[in-house]
Order: structure tokens, then sequence, then C-alpha cells
């Protein structure tokens, strides 16, 4: 009789237990964390020319958007970070790109970065792509960000940022440390680590269950 009993247990632990675990993440569907929309309608690239042979835009695109300005030798140990920590793990997502933009005078210096990133693992960079433009193109677009940071003599910032698929900049209203967290410093494997990976994770569960959703008749 024992024996029966323990049987009708595992039983119903078997079929019981998947039922509760739909219905906790179905439950939650409604309460799914979004990122918040900082800005809206950010700028497009139409003043600055693709380093590559094909055209580059933020609309329809979850965009890592850097401005890296006139010296692209400094920002060597950003992209480094951002290569291992952020574009190694979610490149291969479908319309994810990093753009980098930069004066007209650092197109030269762009394959040797690339050389870089690439060395030990073999990283394929399709999906990083560097903008060349004017001066005042880079600081254009970066206003239409309207955020509280601001670009260097060299026209350049650590801080890089987080445009969705609709031109919105995305990023935290409610950060801990800061409140309202515009960018994440590439300069800090720790903040990358913490909230930018975070994030990212964020924005791109959200555009799979919006795929789930609309493919769903």
């Amino acid at each position: 009789m024992k024996k029966e009993t323990q049987k009708f247990i595992v039983l119903g632990i078997l079929f019981i237990f998947p039922i509760v675990i739909y219905l906790f993440f179905a439950s939650g569907k409604n309460n799914f964390a979004k990122l918040p929309v900082l800005t809206t309608n950010v700028l497009d690239l139409k003043s600055f020319t693709h380093i590559g042979d094909k055209e580059v835009k933020l609309d329809g695109y979850i965009t890592v958007l850097c401005y890296w300005g006139s010296d692209l030798n400094i920002k060597k140990g950003d992209a480094f970070n951002l290569n291992q920590k952020i574009y190694k793990r979610f490149y291969q997502f479908k319309d994810f790109q990093f753009v980098a933009l930069i004066t007209n005078d650092q197109q030269d210096q762009v394959s040797l970065l690339k050389q870089e990133l690439s060395m030990g693992a073999g990283t394929d960079l399709v999906n990083w792509k560097f903008m060349r433009g004017s001066t005042l193109a880079i600081k254009n677009h970066f206003n239409s960000l309207k955020t509280s940071l601001s670009l260097d003599s060299k026209h350049s910032t650590p801080y890089v940022f987080i445009i969705d698929r609709n031109t919105n900049l995305r990023g935290r209203d409610d950060d801990e440390d800061i409140g309202t967290m515009f960018g994440y410093n590439a300069q800090s494997v720790a903040e990358i680590n913490n909230k930018m990976e975070d994030d990212v994770k964020v924005i791109l569960a959200e555009y799979r269950l919006a795929l789930k959703k609309y493919s769903v008749r």
C-alpha cells in the first residue's frame, strides 16, 4: 500500500510540476521588465559613410552605439572590453549590431583595430560597423540622444548607448548608483558585466517576446 502511495505521489509531481512552472511564467508575461525609453527619435546615420560595402542604419536594428571621434588608438581598451563582454556573446542575434562613429581621418585605423579585436579567439566582426563623418556630424548626432553627458575634445566619450529598433535610446531611469543611466562606461569592466550585459539581455528578450507575439495568429 505504501509503495502504491509513493507511486501516485511521484506521478503527481511529474504531471503537476510542469503545469505549475508553465503557469508561473505565463502569469509573469505581463510583468516582464522592459528597458525604459529615455529619448525618442535618435538621428539616423545619413550624415555618415560606412567603412564597408553595405548600408548601415539604426532603424530596424538593436544597436550598441559608440562615439569614438578623432583618435581611435585611445579607444582600443574600450573596444576590447565591449568585444569580450558584449559583442562575442550576442553578435549572432538577428539584427544586432555595434556602430562606432569616427571622424574621416580615422579610416586607416579601423583595419588595425579590427585585426587586434579578431586576434586570439578569431571573433567574426561582421556586426562591428564603423561610420566616418565630420566632427559636426558626430556632435549633432550625439546631441540627438539628449543626455546629461558630453563629448570630449576629440569628439569621443567612453560611454556607449543602446538604441532600439525604433531609434529610441534605452537605459535605466532608476539606477541604484546614478539614477538615470543614459549610457554605459566601456572603460569599466564592472559596469559592463553588472549592468550593460543585463540590459542587453532584457532588450533582446523583449524583442524575442514581440516576435513570438506577432508570429502567433
